[in-house]
């Protein structure tokens, strides 16, 4: 495994796909995006743009497109999985016979298996038949428009695998875009996966009309609750603190540039899921994840009260008025990670 060299392969061209593309380009790599559609691909490769989610980015010369999964991963020494955490297990059974045998895979996706309770890593590693170390998560507050766009940010890169993480890490640091890298595996992907539910419930007040005081709370107790999830799971309570914890969190429920927390203001407005997936038209992985955490959270006997509430309002459909009274009403207990 070369420390830079060699190709990166990028299979989705969403708009954190198509974001990341640039910084690998802009970090000196080669870069080829895999599209889902022959007609974006062909856009990507000929204009250099992807209208449909970054309309004002303009790729590097070093970015290329393809329809074809077999063209963008053979012989690459990094694959960047970017599609929707849900169609994870399905894209890389097909696409796994063509990965290199010293590839390092690296994760974007910020979910929860439904049905398994897997996260995205250890579906690649089941579904790759791949060893846990040679896949390496990024997870961060990485708002695509704003990186695209060169705003200084910074994320972290988490694996088993020093020689690995750095490699991810050289491979994507420019300046304007800063990576730091962890073993905590664990815990970054939890800081991802459960951010995007308390962003929907962030969403989902903002809407209502509460003021900061509630939008506080609901930051402040999602992260307890997420962190006991992580602790339960082997995590270090530390990493919730970080970039990959509390950074993630707070730029998705602060930022209307955070798919998750619009998808919420459409519930909390009193829309339906079917009007709030129309007007968003992007995937919110909040909404899936919701049922795989709330499952997860019960395997391992801790209580996740947002989650379960975000879950209720989204496939139950409860009122979020009546769920905001159950929230309030909850006996009440120390002010704990435990």
């Amino acid at each position: 495994m070369s420390e830079r060299g060699g190709h990166v392969a990028v299979l989705g061209a969403g708009s954190w796909g198509t974001a990341f593309a640039k910084i690998l380009a802009d970090a000196g790599r080669e870069v080829t995006i895999w599209a889902r559609r022959a007609p974006v691909a062909d856009i990507l490769r000929t204009e250099r743009r992807n209208p449909e989610y970054l309309p004002h980015l303009v790729l590097p010369e070093r970015v290329t497109a393809t329809a074809d999964a077999a063209e963008a991963i053979t012989d690459a020494e990094v694959v960047v999985l970017a599609v929707p955490s849900q169609t994870l297990r399905g894209n890389l059974a097909e696409w796994a016979g063509y990965v290199h045998p010293d590839a390092t895979l690296v994760s974007l996706m910020k979910g929860i298996e439904l049905g398994t309770t897997k996260r995205m890593s250890e579906v690649i590693v089941e579904t790759a038949g791949v060893a846990a170390d040679r896949v390496v998560v990024v997870s961060g507050p990485n708002l695509a428009p704003e990186i695209a766009a060169e705003q200084p940010a910074a994320t972290v890169v988490a694996g088993t695998d020093s020689r690995r993480t750095a490699l991810v890490q050289s491979s994507i640091r420019t300046p304007y875009f800063r990576p730091y890298t962890n073993d905590d595996v664990v815990g970054c992907e939890l800081g991802g996966a459960v951010k995007n539910v308390i962003a929907l419930a962030y969403g989902i007040a903002t809407a209502m009309g509460f003021g900061d005081n509630t939008r506080a709370m609901l930051m402040t107790r999602g992260l307890a609750e997420t962190a006991r999830l992580g602790v339960a799971l082997g995590a270090d309570p530390i990493t919730f603190a970080g970039l990959a914890g509390m950074g993630d969190l707070v730029a998705s429920c602060s930022s209307p540039l955070a798919r998750n927390r619009t998808f919420g203001e459409h519930l909390g407005r009193g829309e339906t899921m079917e009007q709030a997936q129309a007007a968003t038209r992007q995937t919110a992985e909040g909404v899936k994840s919701c049922l795989s955490v709330r499952d997860l959270a019960r395997a391992h006997g801790v209580e996740m009260p947002i989650t379960e509430q975000v879950e209720r309002i989204c496939h139950e459909g409860m009122d979020p008025r009546i769920a905001v009274d159950t929230l309030m009403s909850r006996t009440a207990k120390p002010e704990s990670y435990e």
